[in-house]
């Protein structure tokens, strides 16, 4: 059955989720950064200019602050937010990926297990967002849950999972991208369960 719920509903869901998990998922998240992180860093200008989306436990946020990026950390949960904060020492803005609205003003884009619950007919222009905000030339790399549409998790929480040919359709359809590149890999998330992750990589 194809799954209909009302994209605004299934976000409060999972919203709702990470308000009443906040603190055992930045627990969950209190471990080395993401293994990809470096390798993303490395691509970068000298303190570049990076913008955050779903920071979560501000993990990944701590190490790239660490190797001296300028850091716009932000996530959509208020309560992950607010524990980001504490950790980093400094603010997190609340953004929701249709509040993004800027013009060239990052050097990459980071977003690692986030992007996977925009709603699946709001994605493309999620992208077209990301596209925008940053520079010529700015690096781009995302994760997501592979899987054949859009539903729940065991714990509630609304995922687009999308195929890979399907990915890559919403980053063909939102811009002009000067490349893009997707990898598949086989891990787990908070959940512990087996899980395939695809990994995405374009330049603007």
């Amino acid at each position: 059955m194809a799954f209909v719920e009302d994209p605004l509903v299934a976000d409060d869901k999972t919203l709702a989720f990470y308000a009443a998990h906040a603190a055992d998922y930045v627990h969950h998240g209190a471990d080395q950064p993401n293994l990809r992180l470096q390798g993303f860093l490395d691509k970068l200008p000298v303190a570049a200019r990076i913008l955050e989306l779903g920071s979560g436990s501000g993990r990944d946020a701590a190490a790239m602050l660490a190797r001296g990026f300028d850091v716009q950390a932000t996530d959509a949960s208020p309560e992950l937010a607010a524990e980001a904060e504490k950790r980093l020492g400094r603010p997190v803005a609340i953004l929701r990926f249709d509040q993004l609205d800027v013009q060239a003003d990052y050097d990459a884009v980071w977003a690692n297990a986030s992007l996977l619950h925009a709603p699946a007919a709001e994605l493309s222009a999620d992208l077209r967002r990301i596209h925008a905000a940053l520079r010529p030339g700015g690096l781009f790399t995302a994760s997501f849950k592979a899987g054949t549409g859009e539903g729940r998790d065991s714990l509630g929480r609304y995922y687009n999972y999308p195929a890979p040919k399907t990915l890559l359709a919403h980053y063909a359809a939102a811009a002009a991208w000067s490349s893009v590149e997707l990898e598949t890999v086989n891990g787990s998330g908070y959940d512990r369960l087996p899980t395939q992750w695809l990994w995405v990589t374009a330049r603007r």
